[in-house]
């Protein structure tokens, strides 16, 4: 059944000319937002009648999913003289199938390597909230175009926060499936240890609609979550600015106040999570992906990316190896200590920094550790994971849920009903 209601009646090809409009207008706030819109094939399809259950929804797709008839680019220059994809990736096929209208490939970090969102090449799209502050990334012109209203949803990729970040920066909701729920066929990785398909949406209900869409094996991700929550001491909580401490404790006490039950303990399992270096993971990875571009075009990289895959040359192939089993016994115990808990902290500890805050590497390097800090438990856990927005005094946090993988269906039930406490 459609889930139109979800998104205002108008005519979507109507909604999808006054987005191209706005963009095309190039004000201050729509800038830098889209590599590149689909204006052209997207309108010509105004005959065409949308049925499915995405009819009507406009979707903004990163700029590293293929998409039939266009270049991907993956926030690169280096892909920019690549054929153009002579077929949709596996999940924009899905959306389309279902009825949604794609309006264009969003920016992003060039080969979405790193939480901030910066873009030097097709520059920085500002927060929807404060055009002062950073995005949020690596999905930052995803979560901007659903905060701005420009979709309704946004396809991403998340590897360590890369959906939820630019989420809970820009007041949406951003989930990070299960990495097995959906294809990654047609996307173009980062890491394919860490990598999961991710959507935006302003609320649980519009990520579900997308999500259900997307997901193949649907019955397999339906293992139920308690609704008992578990803060950890030892954990993601011990550098809050202020204004996210006072917030999650505001969204805490809704939460305790409605019946849900919390607790605070040590969680021995992140001491274990110290001994991971997720760096090494990505960097070795990244390097194998684009090792030609590497080698042959050094200089047209982020210099900050280039920097992170030199990376790769200081572990070797055991090391590397020891990683993973590493990842493999995180897995399993985090799967028996949350096999009844769940996972409850802020997404981000910090507020999203301003531009001028991150001129200088160091500077850079510091904020983009702190704020996938949080968000990676999922992506190295291999767990499910969705960031809710928290409004509190004139700020607004992401409050993150995450539990083991393939409890993907009751932990969208459960942030729908902490969705309805917040509001």
């Amino acid at each position: 059944m459609p889930n139109s209601h979800l998104w205002t009646q108008e005519n979507a090809h109507d909604r999808a000319a006054k987005v191209f409009a706005r963009v095309d207008a190039d004000e201050t706030d729509t800038q830098h937002i889209f590599t590149q819109t689909f204006a052209e094939e997207c309108l010509k399809s105004r005959a065409t009648p949308r049925t499915g259950p995405l009819a009507g929804a406009l979707v903004s797709v990163k700029d590293l999913f293929d998409v039939k008839s266009f270049v991907t680019r993956a926030g690169t220059t280096f892909l920019e003289d690549t054929s153009p994809a002579d077929k949709d990736a596996a999940a924009i096929g899905l959306l389309r199938d279902a009825g949604a209208l794609l309006i264009g490939h969003t920016n992003m970090t060039e080969l979405a390597y790193s939480g901030l969102g910066l873009n030097p090449h097709y520059n920085t799209p500002r927060n929807a909230l404060d055009p002062k502050r950073i995005p949020g990334g690596s999905t930052s012109g995803g979560a901007v175009s659903v905060a701005l209203g420009l979709a309704d949803i946004a396809v991403g990729t998340d590897t360590g926060g890369s959906c939820r970040i630019p989420a809970a920066f820009n007041g949406i909701v951003g989930f990070k499936p299960s990495q097995s729920a959906i294809s990654r066929n047609g996307c173009k990785p980062l890491s394919q240890t860490l990598d999961s398909v991710g959507v935006m949406g302003k609320s649980v209900a519009m990520c579900r609609a997308a999500f259900e869409v997307m997901a193949t094996g649907k019955d397999a991700f339906k293992e139920p979550v308690s609704k008992g929550f578990v803060i950890p001491t030892n954990f993601g909580m011990d550098d809050l600015e202020p204004l996210v401490a006072k917030a999650f404790k505001s969204a805490v006490g809704r939460l305790e106040a409605a019946g849900h039950a919390i607790t605070y303990k040590n969680v021995s399992l992140f001491d274990k999570l110290a001994q991971f270096p997720a760096w090494h993971v990505t960097s070795v990875e990244c390097r194998a992906n684009y090792q030609a571009a590497f080698s042959q075009t050094p200089k047209a990289f982020d210099p900050r990316v280039l920097s992170r895959m030199k990376r790769a040359e200081e572990r070797s192939a055991v090391a590397y190896r020891e990683c993973l089993n590493l990842r493999d016994e995180l897995i399993s115990e985090f799967e028996i200590q949350f096999t009844d808990e769940t996972l409850l902290m802020p997404t981000v500890p910090i507020e999203a920094p301003q531009f001028s805050d991150l001129r200088d590497d160091a500077s850079f390097n510091s904020k983009n550790l702190q704020v996938l800090r949080n968000p990676s438990v999922a992506n190295v856990m291999d767990a499910c994971s969705i960031s809710i927005p928290f409004q509190f005094d004139r700020g607004v946090i992401g409050v993150m849920l995450t539990a083991p993988s393939k409890r993907d269906d009751a932990i969208l039930n459960l942030a729908d009903s902490i969705e309805r406490i917040f509001e």
